[in-house]
């Protein structure tokens, strides 16, 4: 096997043992290390020392990262990819948030509008969404039921947002005032329902 360095082969400490396992040459270029199974301890017990230390790395790394977004999401700036209706962008503090897409937010208001109604299933509202246009950013193909099924549930549209398991007051303009009643927590609430849908600026 050749790989780079230490922390280019191993994820996680399961990679080490399987690989271990496989009794194969290990070639390493910018450590400069050669090993195999006839390698001496010492060789091989530094290695381990190093594969203790990618793993370290990594975990940091990951945890730095978390602590990030949970510090933007504590500033009321949701801190990952922008669900539909939404783009990441730069904000006039410098950070980096979520506004409204013009193009899709009128199609994700429109969609909570006809789901309150309780005269569209999920099915028909996929097929609208279909005839619509409304697509997904990246391979601009057809919204599915999953994806507008996450939409109807995704607190974000409404001004507010959870984030590890906690909720947080959102600063993005919110597409609607509150998601309908049948998509709460608490019972479902069949036939029309009244909530606000806030146009966009």
């Amino acid at each position: 096997i050749l790989a780079e360095k230490t922390d280019r082969l191993y994820r996680n400490f399961k990679d080490y043992v399987l690989i271990d396992e496989l009794r194969c040459t290990l070639h390493l270029v910018k450590d400069g290390q050669v090993l195999s199974a006839d390698s001496r301890s010492s060789e091989k017990f530094l290695h381990g020392i190093k594969v203790l230390m990618a793993k370290n790395y990594i975990d940091n790394l990951s945890e730095e990262v978390r602590k990030g977004m949970t510090e933007k999401a504590e500033q009321g700036i949701w801190p990952s990819r922008a669900p539909l209706g939404y783009l990441n962008a730069k904000l006039p503090s410098g950070k980096k948030g979520i506004v409204q897409d013009e193009n899709r937010a009128k199609f994700v208001r429109r969609l909570f509008e006809m789901y309150a109604t309780g005269n569209f299933s999920l099915k028909q509202l996929t097929q609208w969404a279909a005839l619509a246009g409304l697509t997904f950013r990246g391979s601009g193909n057809p919204i599915n039921k999953a994806t507008i099924q996450g939409i109807l549930h995704h607190l974000i549209s409404t001004g507010d947002f959870e984030f590890s398991g906690k909720l947080y007051k959102g600063i993005h303009q919110p597409i609607i005032s509150h998601l309908p009643r049948t998509l709460g927590r608490g019972p479902v609430s069949p036939g029309p329902q009244v909530f606000v849908s806030l146009p966009s600026d």
